[in-house]
């Protein structure tokens, strides 16, 4: 049964860190984004996002909803702090397209949250991490 089961590949869709200033704390933050470089929206959107660190330590869950995203934009997620770079840190992505289900899981790994692996990332026409 479960093998009758098709989850289409997640193309065009990605989760990005960015590093961004923020005029209120007069401060550098570090920004999670959802990018949606498609030609289509995506709707019914859901963002969880948890860290584990090899000591048995774990972040909150957090979780976000979108109603829709539209094609070619991107849409901040959550802010995620300097404390939590040490950890794996997943972000679970699943939304609708074309009435299909659509299901991945982005990681970061420890350390792995640093300028020294800033790439272009698409539609935001900066540079930032893509988490594959």
């Amino acid at each position: 049964m479960k093998k009758d089961i098709i989850i289409p590949e997640v193309k065009d869709v990605h989760i990005a860190i960015m590093k961004e200033w923020n005029e209120d704390f007069s401060s550098n933050d570090w920004n999670i984004y959802l990018i949606n470089n498609g030609r289509e929206a995506i709707e019914s959107v859901m963002v969880m996002s948890r860290g584990k660190h090899s000591d048995g330590r774990k972040t909150t869950t957090f979780r976000q909803a979108f109603p829709v995203v539209a094609a070619k934009s991107a849409i901040k997620v959550e802010l995620i702090m300097e404390e939590v770079f040490s950890f794996t840190n997943e972000f679970i992505l699943t939304y609708f397209k074309e009435n299909k289900l659509y299901d991945k899981t982005f990681t970061a790994s420890p350390y792995s949250i640093k300028e020294d692996n800033f790439t272009d990332v698409p539609v935001m026409g900066q540079a930032g991490i893509l988490l594959k």
